[in-house]
C-alpha cells in the first residue's frame, strides 16, 4: 500500500477521520488507533512480518521494563540483550544469506548452505528505533518506557515505517504520551508538502526510472556520455524518490499531529561533501553520528586528523553497508568516507557558508556541481547490482565515447528536473521545498493547479514502489 496508490488514500482517510472525529481528545483511544492502523498498513505489504514485529516489540518493552528495575550488572545484561535482539534481528534477515552464500562461493560449497531469506519491510529502519532506544537508556538520555502502547506505537509508527526517517525515542515518545491538536495551517502545510512529495516521486522519479533502468540494464551497448548520463539521472531520481517519499511521510505524521525529523535540506545545493551529507538522508547520518562516529572520534582523539579520517572512514563504510549485503554498497561508502580526506586535512569539515542572495556566486556554482559530480560517480556504485556490473559502467564512462553526444536526452526530462531544482532553490531557507505560504493565496492555489495538473497529465503511476524499500 504506497503513499501514492489509491488504498493509501482511502485508508488515511478513513484513519484520520476516525483520529480526529471520533478519537478525539482522548488520547488513549487515539493511540490504539494508531497501532492498529500502523499494524493494518504493515501486514498489506506482507502479514507473514507482523508477528515478527509485534515480537520485536514485545521484547523491547519488557526489557526496557527489566532494565528499569535494574541495578549495575543485571542492567549491563538486560540492555545488551536489547541491543542484541536489534541488531541480530536486522543482520538475520539482512546479511546472514550474504555471509552464507559467500562462504560457500569460497569453498566451493554446491548450494547446500545457499539461503533464501526474504527481507521484512523496513526493518532497516525499526530495528535501529530499537537501537536507539535501548543506547538512549543506556546514556540516561531515555528512560525505560513503561506504557506499551507508547513503545508499539514508537516502533511501527506506519507514517515513517518503510523508509524513515530513522526517528529517535526522545523525539517521538513525548508526543505519543500528550494531547496532539490539529489545526487548519499546520493541516494546510502539510498537504502542500504531501503533494510536493507526490509531485517528486509521481513525475519526476518514475520518469527518469524508465531512462536510468534502460541505461544500466545495456550499458555494454552504450557510450560513455550515455552512461555518464545515466548517473547524473539516477542522482536525480534518487533524490526525487527519496525526498519525495520523506516529504509525504512528514505530511502525514503532521495531519495525525506529530512532528517526525526533517530527512533532507535540499541537498542538491550543498558547497561541499561533508555539507551534503549534513542535508541527505539527515536522520540516518545523524543517527551514526551519534552513536558511531562521535564514540569512533573519542576512541581515536590521541591519533589528530589521522584519527578523524579513521572514524569518518568506518562511519561511512557502516553507511553503505546500511543499505545492504552487496560489496557496491560497502565500496559507496568507502568512497564517499574518503573525499573528507581533503577537507579534514584542510580543515574545511566543518566550515559552513550559507548561500545569500537569489543567486549563487560563480564560485558557490562551481563548488555545487562539483559536489554532485562526486556524489554521481559514486551512485554508479550504488546502482551497479555487482561490482563486475560498477567496472564495466566506470570503464565505458572513461573511454573516448564519453566525448560523444549521449542517447535519451529527452527535454521533458530537464524540464522536470528544472523545476524541482527551481522550487527548491526558491524555499532554499524555508521548512520544506513547497514551504510558500509567504505568497499570496491566490499564487499559492494557482502554483497547486499547476503541480496536480502536472501530476495528473505526467505521473507514471505504474511504478509505485521507493528505492528505500528495498533496504
Amino acid at each position: 500500500m504506497q503513499f501514492t496508490s489509491i488504498a493509501f488514500f482511502l485508508f488515511f482517510i478513513a484513519v484520520f477521520g476516525l483520529y480526529w472525529l471520533v478519537c478525539k481528545k482522548n488520547l488513549k483511544l487515539q493511540n490504539i488507533l494508531l497501532l492498529v492502523s500502523s499494524y493494518i498498513f504493515y501486514g498489506f505489504w506482507d502479514w507473514r512480518f507482523m508477528a515478527l514485529l509485534a515480537g520485536s516489540s514485545a521484547v523491547t518493552y519488557y526489557l526496557g521494563l527489566k532494565i528499569g528495575e535494574s541495578q549495575g550488572r543485571a542492567k549491563k545484561i538486560y540492555i545488551n540483550s536489547g541491543l542484541i535482539l536489534a541488531i541480530g534481528t536486522l543482520f538475520y534477515f539482512k546479511y546472514f544469506g550474504f555471509f552464507v552464500e559467500s562462504f560457500a562461493e569460497l569453498f566451493s560449497i554446491q548450494n547446500k548452505l545457499t539461503l533464501h531469506i526474504i527481507l521484512p519491510l523496513g526493518i532497516s529502519f525499526y530495528t535501529f528505533r530499537m537501537v536507539s532506544y535501548f543506547l538512549d537508556i543506556k546514556n540516561n538520555k531515555l528512560k525505560p518506557e513503561k506504557d506499551a502502547l507508547a513503545l508499539f506505537n514508537y516502533i511501527a509508527f506506519f507514517p515513517s515505517m518503510t523508509s524513515g526517517p530513522i526517528d529517535k525515542g526522545g523525539l517521538l515518545l513525548p508526543q505519543l504520551k500528550k494531547e496532539r491538536v490539529f489545526t487548519a495551517e499546520a493541516g494546510a502545510d502539510a498537504a502542500r508538502q504531501i503533494l510536493y512529495g507526490a509531485f517528486k516521486k509521481l513525475v519526476v522519479a518514475n520518469s527518469i526510472t524508465l531512462i536510468t533502468q534502460n541505461i544500466f540494464q545495456n550499458y555494454e551497448h552504450l557510450s560513455g556520455s550515455t552512461v555518464a548520463l545515466g548517473a547524473v539521472l539516477f542522482l536525480f531520481e534518487l533524490y526525487a524518490d527519496f525526498s519525495g517519499y520523506s516529504d509525504m511521510a512528514v505530511g502525514f505524521a503532521r495531519l495525525l499531529g506529530f512532528k517526525i525529523t526533517k530527512n533532507f535540506a535540499f541537498p542538491l545545493f550543498a558547497q561541499n561533501i561533508a555539507e551534503y551529507w549534513r542535508k541527505w538522508h539527515i536522520s540516518l547520518t545523524s543517527w551514526l553520528t551519534e552513536y558511531v562516529f562521535t564514540p569512533l572520534v573519542i576512541q581515536f582523539r590521541d591519533h589528530g586528523k589521522r584519527g578523524l579520517i579513521a572514524a569518518i572512514i568506518l562511519n561511512f563504510v557502516l553507511i553503505g553497508a546500511w543499505h545492504g549485503p552487496r560489496f557496491t554498497f560497502v565500496l559507496f561508502g568507502l568512497l564517499h568516507g574518503l573525499y573528507y580526506i581533503p577537507l579534514i586535512v584542510k580543515d574545511k569539515l566543518n566550515k559552513k557558508k550559507k548561500i545569500v542572495g537569489n543567486f549563487p556566486t560563480i564560485k558557490e556554482m562551481g563548488n555545487m556541481v562539483l559536489t554532485m559530480l562526486m556524489v554521481c560517480f559514486a551512485l554508479v556504485l550504488f546502482a551497479a547490482p555487482d561490482l563486475k556490473s560498477a567496472l564495466g559502467m566506470y570503464g565505458r564512462i572513461f573511454s573516448f565515447s564519453l566525448f560523444t553526444i549521449p542517447q535519451f536526452i529527452k527535454i521533458k526530462i530537464l524540464g522536470l528536473i528544472g523545476i524541482v531544482i527551481l522550487i527548491d532553490w526558491i524555499n532554499k531557507d524555508q521548512e520544506h521545498g513547497l514551504d510558500i505560504k509567504r505568497f499570496r493565496p491566490l499564487l499559492r492555489r494557482a502554483f497547486y493547479v499547476f503541480l496536480i495538473f502536472i501530476i495528473m497529465y505526467y505521473g507514471v503511476f505504474s511504478n509505485g514502489s521507493y528505492i528505500y524499500e528495498q533496504f
